[in-house]
């Protein structure tokens, strides 16, 4: 009898525990990014879906852009309701999330990066020898240029300065109108350009008024004539459609560039290279999203799951095939179609001269002083040295 009542006691408690580990099965996983429409089309498609299926759980997925995440997850954990499981955040605005301690720290699944992705996309997610943030997105600009405008002006893509100038000034001379753009609409987007062109000219776009930064100033002031005035409009997004347009022959951009250009815009006269060097070198920003997990997470492990399929083979190759992504990993271009290579061996090409750009503190300092310098040094023509000086002292006196 008593046998019996323990047997029965034991299934009871049994069915119990099989019930609560149900109920505490997740339900959602909360998941903050930036993205275009288009890249969240392809999330919703072809990404989201199988994770869903396998966990039997539903991906609640919202728009953040970099700027907002450190606010919101600051907000949540000051008020003890932190209710987002993984965060895909910008490369160069992960200092205040670590300084802060808003992030978990990863250490212990760093075997889960995968050995072949980029060992450079795994330094920037540590911060004192610890790992903070998961490699997912690497991204980096190229040059996307007409190839029918530039033969019918006999002009060759610029590998230089020098030819950048010629070419610039040529499009001007012959059609009226400029024709070559850089991001001068003086957001982030105008940043990323200014720290190329000054790491080429061997300078330090965070010191600003150093010899190399004033050369790379000089030259801009000296190009802003001949560039077109589509350039204070173009950042990420508009780029895309200058040169879709054809109000623009030549501009840097991000690589999902080939699809809304080439695929969706049916421009395929326009082709792409990894775009040109300083006096000094040849540079390009390293940007691109990590993985963090917010410190509290409700379902971290699920979030870990989550990061580990992101980074696999099978999304990766789909990223990259879909939303013209650069993979995280050099074995995910299997499925890349064939109209789409040419473009990848240019961001192939570019990311041989990657350099990430500094996590800082004063970062906002940073944007902002690069941004007022152009404006005054560049936009406006005023003498460049008083203008970086002017700047640089801004960003010491944010320093922190």
């Amino acid at each position: 009898m008593k046998k019996a009542y323990r047997l029965l006691l034991g299934l009871v408690i049994l069915s119990l525990l099989v019930s609560c580990t149900t109920m505490a099965a997740p339900k959602s996983l909360k998941v903050i990014m930036g993205l275009a429409e288009e890249e969240w089309n392809v999330m919703r498609e072809h990404i989201f879906p199988a994770f869903e299926k396998e966990y039997n759980v539903k991906i609640e997925a919202y728009q953040t852009e970099a700027q907002d995440t450190e606010k919101i997850l600051e907000a949540r954990a000051k008020a003890n309701r932190m209710d987002i499981d993984l965060i895909s955040q910008d490369n160069m605005r992960l200092a205040t999330l670590v300084e802060r301690g808003l992030v978990e720290d990863l250490s212990e699944y760093r075997s889960l990066i995968p050995a072949t992705v980029i060992p450079a996309l795994v330094d920037v997610g540590e911060f004192g020898g610890k790992l903070y943030f998961l490699p997912y997105r690497p991204n980096i600009e190229i040059a996307f240029y007409n190839s029918l405008k530039f033969a019918q002006y006999g002009l060759k893509p610029p590998t230089n300065w020098d030819e950048l100038f010629n070419v610039a000034r040529t499009f001007k001379e012959k059609e009226g109108v400029a024709r070559v753009a850089i991001k001068a609409d003086l957001s982030p987007c105008t940043t990323v350009h200014l720290f190329d062109f000054c790491r080429s000219a061997g300078g330090d776009p965070v010191v600003l008024d150093d010899k190399g930064c004033f050369e790379a100033f000089v030259f801009l002031q000296k190009l802003w004539p001949y560039l077109s005035p589509d350039s204070k409009t173009a950042n990420w997004n508009f780029m895309n459609r200058h040169i879709a347009t054809e109000s623009v022959y030549l501009g840097q951009n991000w690589p999902f560039g080939m699809n809304v250009i080439v695929k969706d815009g049916g421009k395929k006269e326009v082709l792409a290279y990894q775009g040109w060097r300083g006096p000094v070198k040849e540079s390009h920003v390293l940007g691109g999203d990590v993985i963090g997990i917010p410190k509290g997470a409700p379902n971290k492990a699920l979030a870990i799951e989550f990061a580990k399929y992101l980074m696999s083979k099978e999304v990766q190759e789909k990223l990259a095939t879909y939303n013209g992504w650069p993979a995280v990993r050099s074995d995910a271009y299997g499925t890349v179609e064939e109209w789409q290579r040419p473009y990848f061996d240019a961001i192939n090409e570019a990311l041989k001269y990657a350099e990430a750009r500094p996590n800082l503190l004063y970062w906002d300092a940073v944007d902002k002083a690069l941004g007022e310098a152009f404006r005054e040094g560049v936009i406006e023509q005023k003498p460049v040295k008083p203008a970086l000086e002017k700047w640089a002292k801004f960003i010491r006196d944010n320093k922190r």
